[in-house]
């Protein structure tokens, strides 16, 4: 079973925790998490790109020139792709469909793969609580100084209720983001250096995924 330390607001170790090994020490297979964060992108995608195609464009109603007898290439349409102004072929359109289907129980895998991956690569901070006694930036910025974490890494702050003082204390601080618990998601997990919560947001953490 894996154990992290607890930390308290002044960066000192007052505890250890022990990780549940349901949710923190999955096998990791590397091809399944490439294969679902592949498909969660491109499920981000939005065809914006979109081209007239000749039916689309407006005007060109009336064929040009008659059939025979003016010397000229038959033609049908001012819109024809070859006329300039005319329609475009095979381009794109905004009829694309990215979405890729996950399956739910593939995805769940996959995001106890993240959490086992930061558990054991020891990137997760635990403190023993948050308490801010007000909105201030600096305040926050002083318990991350304390915990050693490098300013230039990537923090994913999860906490397990709705705090208000701590959200708006880490807002303005570069590369740290707050979550909910129960919203955490894999490109979130993926995309961070360090995983940061309290006590009570690891047992949420447990509590909330081992009944999905």
């Amino acid at each position: 079973m894996i154990k992290v330390d607890v930390y308290n607001q002044q960066g000192k170790i007052v505890d250890t925790k022990k990780l549940d090994s349901d949710i923190f020490e999955k096998e990791i297979n590397n091809d399944l998490v490439h294969q679902v964060v592949v498909s969660l992108l491109s499920n981000k995608r939005h065809p914006f790109a979109h081209t007239k195609t000749r039916s689309d464009k407006r005007g060109g109603g009336r064929k040009p020139w008659r059939q025979k007898g003016t010397g000229r290439a038959r033609a049908g349409t001012i819109r024809s792709p070859l006329w300039r102004g005319g329609g475009v072929t095979f381009g794109p359109t905004k009829e694309r469909n990215y979405q890729k289907k996950i399956n739910k129980k593939l995805r769940k895998k996959v995001f106890l793969m993240c959490l086992t991956d930061k558990a054991k690569e020891k990137n997760i901070y635990v403190l023993d609580k948050i308490d801010l006694q007000e909105i201030k930036t600096k305040d926050f910025f002083n318990i991350l100084s304390k915990l050693k974490i490098e300013q230039n890494k990537k923090i994913l702050f999860s906490l397990d209720d709705k705090n208000i003082k701590t959200i708006k204390s880490a807002r303005n601080i570069k590369n740290i983001k707050t979550i909910k618990i129960t919203s955490l998601n894999i490109l979130d997990i993926l995309k961070s250096d360090y995983l940061l919560t309290t006590v009570k947001g690891i047992d949420k953490i447990v509590k909330h995924y081992k009944q999905i």
